[in-house]
């Protein structure tokens, strides 16, 4: 049900983490992958692993990309269709995660860098994605959200902000192309074993105002678990999912 035969996947943050594992199990599933991410040794890591096992040749090419550069995305997505041909699959991951500061102790410059990433970023992905799905007449579009899109306790104010406009970048791509055959639906992760807070320093005051919701979450998932979920939405035994912003979380968010 969810084999992704001669599909191409597009995946931003694909040099480790949730992306990675994504990026490993479409190639698994028959699809070659444009493997995007800002370290150019990770996303070639990555790569090679997947061509390591590919039984027909090369599945994957590495692409160093800034998804905030919108200069930066064109040229990643241009990678794509020159390789190979087509995009079906676009999976926006990257991100990047804040302080856990607490709303009046947010330097600006930190705001706009979260927001930057996380939220433009994944639509000026979108943006640059979206006109080769619409011409092809079918394609989705899984956005990595958080358990933050969904409410105010799990993270920074810049990072929470962040995921809650994905969540409603999300619909609002469903809703416009609903009748394009182009599907365009999130997950939420939970608290994932993942790199993206190392080398982070955290605000104290706001990371002891936060910990009773963090506490909840505390079930560390693997990489792979959120990629099974993506993976699904992806194909075609989602056909009829559209819109869907769907906790992958242990429970946490039922709490």
């Amino acid at each position: 049900m969810t084999t992704f035969d001669d599909r191409v996947a597009l995946v931003t943050g694909a040099g480790s983490g949730i992306g990675r594992a994504i990026a490993i199990a479409f190639a698994a599933a028959g699809g070659r992958v444009v493997v995007g991410d800002l370290d150019p040794e990770r996303a070639a890591q990555t790569a090679k692993e997947i061509n390591g096992s590919a039984p027909d040749g090369p599945a994957a090419v590495a692409v160093t990309a800034d998804i905030a550069d919108e200069a930066a995305v064109a040229a990643l997505v241009r990678t794509a269709i020159d390789t190979y041909g087509r995009i079906d699959v676009l999976f926006n991951n990257a991100g990047i995660i804040d302080t856990m500061a607490l709303p009046a102790e947010i330097p600006p410059e930190l705001w706009e860098r979260v927001l930057r990433v996380n939220l433009t970023g994944t639509f000026l992905v979108t943006r640059a994605v979206l006109p080769h799905l619409l011409r092809q007449g079918r394609g989705s579009i899984v956005n990595i959200a958080s358990e933050a899109g969904i409410r105010g306790g799990a993270a920074g104010a810049a990072y929470t902000a962040s995921k809650h406009g994905v969540v409603g970048l999300t619909k609002s791509v469903a809703w416009a192309h609903a009748k394009d055959g182009i599907r365009c639906n999130a997950i939420l992760p939970g608290a994932t074993l993942t790199n993206i807070a190392d080398g982070a320093t955290f605000d104290q005051a706001g990371a002891a105002r936060l910990s009773p919701v963090l506490a909840l979450g505390d079930q560390l998932a693997q990489p792979e678990q959120m990629a099974d979920a993506a993976l699904f939405l992806a194909s075609d035994a989602a056909s009829f999912v559209n819109g869907a912003i769907v906790p992958v979380d242990g429970g946490w968010s039922a709490g």
